[in-house]
């Protein structure tokens, strides 16, 4: 019996190619039984004058599903539902539950707390004006070769390694690499047994809170600061002392003795983006080893610094093995590949890897290979510099934009970060001003949820310029300052 084509539909508003939405309704029609074994399908012809594509596409989609065994060819009969194709078990229907015989409210232990989220709407894309943090400019990125060292990674000379549960152990290749290459920028020698890769630097984050801190134990944040990592502190139950920053930074003299645990971000301070200068990195250094605490260096956007090298990271400085260093690929490669690591003296990565093995064994081996291909093949050194073109671009911009339109940044200028910190008006509230601009398709991100304590700063916020376009920032940064100028009459 021939299936008719007209019961294929393609689904729409997805983000796969024609040829892998078509591979999904075929197979979704086989495993659900709506298209049984032996039936014959549509000619790729028909189909794809049904579907309104090129035929080539069905053809590529047909082949696809015969090398996964939903379909088989027969010759010059055409393409037929296999014998072996896969079918979803049948159970009796079950009548759903009138009411949950579960007292939730109960059952839960420790909540989690979630704080005041950044304001960035999920469709942010959908909007032309995205001053938002952290996201990628796919325009940026080399496609390309990224597809090449996955293909190779997934290839079957590195199969073996790639299928084997490798327990506390990370990819040899990968950290070959950020020991002899990425480190050393840094200033930073290590070895083997100091490092750790992580799911980028939130996991790296927890788990070192989980191993350092606790019920008695104290950490120091900076304020404002990074709202991920006050989320994590709720979760270990430690006692948090935040310290306001000046225009150099975490203060030292402020730290309060008895801290345990000292958190912060001096190549680019989230969200100030000020650097820490060397005389105040080696006060803390000071601090730590008379004061017996420990450093979380999140080095936070080293890579993108302008005008100037980076700055040593703390960790490069540091002779008593107080710092704790934290880095992650998320904004020179992309977000959503979740990979960094941490470097520590070999005791705490010991206990990290017996932590991260009960939470996830390891980070996926496909995507620590990946990335190491990408790194030892130059790619990644021909991304930094691309990145840095472009940045340095869009930051120029963004600077004669604010000052063409009397628009005020927070502190000192600074040369560095992927982002401005601004100053409101006084008495102007920064959530309801992202709320107006929302409406005119301008992003921007409010203060508020980057301070600790009862009465968060409402003048704040902060533009970012890694998402938006070039072409962009100018008319974007126009209508900032009419809502500003709006608001404030």
């Amino acid at each position: 019996m021939a299936i008719p084509p007209e019961m294929f539909l393609l689904p729409g508003g997805r983000e796969a190619t024609l040829q892998q939405q078509i591979q999904q309704v075929v197979s979704e029609a086989i495993v659900s039984g709506r298209c049984l074994a032996g039936e014959r399908m549509p000619s790729s012809r028909r189909l794809a004058a049904h579907l309104g594509v090129a035929r080539i596409t069905v053809t590529l989609a047909y082949t696809e599903l015969v090398a996964n065994d939903y379909l088989t060819a027969r010759g010059r009969s055409g393409y037929f539902v296999a014998e072996t194709a896969p079918r979803r078990p049948v159970f009796a229907p079950v009548a759903p539950a009138q009411a949950s015989a579960v007292d939730w409210s109960v059952k839960l232990g420790q909540r989690t707390r979630r704080r005041d989220p950044i304001f960035r709407p999920p469709n942010w894309r959908d909007y032309r004006y995205p001053f938002i943090y952290g996201q990628s400019d796919a325009t940026l990125f080399d496609h390309r070769n990224w597809r090449a060292c996955a293909l190779r990674a997934v290839g079957r000379r590195d199969f073996d390694m790639l299928a084997m549960d490798h327990y506390q152990r990370d990819d040899p290749l990968l950290v070959e690499y950020i020991l002899r290459h990425i480190l050393p920028r840094r200033g930073i020698n290590a070895r083997p047994e100091e490092i750790m890769i992580t799911m980028g630097a939130q996991n790296a984050l927890w788990l070192t809170a989980q191993a350092l801190l606790g019920q008695g134990r104290v950490a120091v944040v900076e304020n404002p600061g990074y709202p991920g990592l006050r989320e994590v502190l709720d979760q270990v139950q430690c006692a948090t002392s935040a310290i306001d920053v000046d225009p150099d930074g975490l203060p030292p003299d402020l730290i309060p003795r008895g801290a345990d645990v000292v958190f912060t971000t001096p190549s680019h301070h989230c969200p100030t983006n000020v650097t820490m200068p060397l005389e105040r990195r080696r006060a803390i250094l000071d601090r730590a080893r008379r004061d017996g605490f420990v450093i979380v260096e999140d080095d936070y956007e080293f890579e993108v610094s302008f005008f100037k090298s980076p700055s040593p990271a703390l960790k490069s400085l540091d002779e008593a093995g107080s710092v704790v260093y934290v880095g992650s690929f998320s904004k020179s490669l992309f977000p959503g590949l979740r990979l960094g690591y941490v470097v520590a003296a070999p005791p705490l990565i010991e206990e990290l890897r017996a932590l991260r093995w009960v939470v996830l064994r390891h980070p996926p081996s496909h995507i620590q290979r990946t990335v190491a291909y990408f790194l030892s093949l130059g790619h990644f050194d021909a991304q930094l510099a691309r990145l840095s073109r472009s940045f340095s671009r869009r930051r120029a911009l963004m600077e004669a934009s604010i000052r063409a339109n009397g628009l005020q940044p927070s502190g000192r200028e600074v040369h560095g970060g992927s982002s401005f910190w601004m100053q409101a008006p006084e008495g102007i509230d920064t959530d309801a001003l992202a709320l107006t601009l929302q409406q005119q398709s301008v992003l921007i991100e409010p203060g508020k949820a980057f301070f600790a304590g009862a009465r968060p700063d409402h003048r704040h916020f902060r533009l970012a310029y890694s998402s938006i376009s070039a072409r962009r920032i100018e008319a974007g940064v126009a209508l900032i300052a009419e809502a500003l100028g709006a608001v404030a009459s």
